[in-house]
């Protein structure tokens, strides 16, 4: 499982560092292919194999749908396969990079079974956020047994 926040940098050609205890988890449980989506002022970084599990479950949304077809043409243009390379350095696509406003700074988040790629300050913006609302998210969660 993916977890922690890791501060990182990004190069001028789009390039980011895989933080080591991340690449670690891949090359235990998967291959060297993350799934990069973009989402909620983000990007989301899948391994493989996880993204496969997330198609074969979305496959049988109905195309007649109006939700399930905005959802799906969002969902499957956005989803592009990006390997991580020798150097443990992922290139992140400009449409993708443009999306999540990713500059000089930037912060990955372990999110489970996915990785979120975050512009720094829009991170801290919606930290902040999510801590003032932290309290009530877990009452709600507390009717679930967590």
């Amino acid at each position: 499982m993916f977890r922690g926040r890791y501060d990182h940098a990004i190069d001028s050609k789009g390039r980011i560092s895989i933080p080591s205890k991340f690449r670690e988890i891949l090359s235990k449980k998967y291959d060297d292919r993350l799934v990069i989506t973009n989402y909620d002022h983000c990007l989301v970084a899948f391994p493989h194999d996880e993204w496969m599990v997330i198609e074969e479950k979305v496959k049988n949304l109905s195309h007649f749908r109006r939700e399930a077809k905005i959802f799906l043409r969002f969902f499957y243009s956005s989803g592009i396969e990006c390997p991580i390379d020798k150097q443990g350095r992922l290139l992140i696509p400009q449409t993708l990079r443009d999306y999540a406003n990713l500059q000089k700074e930037i912060v990955l988040v372990g999110e489970g079974r996915k990785i979120e790629i975050w512009n720094k300050e829009r991170w801290e913006e919606a930290f902040r956020k999510s801590q003032e609302t932290f309290e009530q998210v877990t009452d709600a969660l507390s009717e679930f047994g967590l």
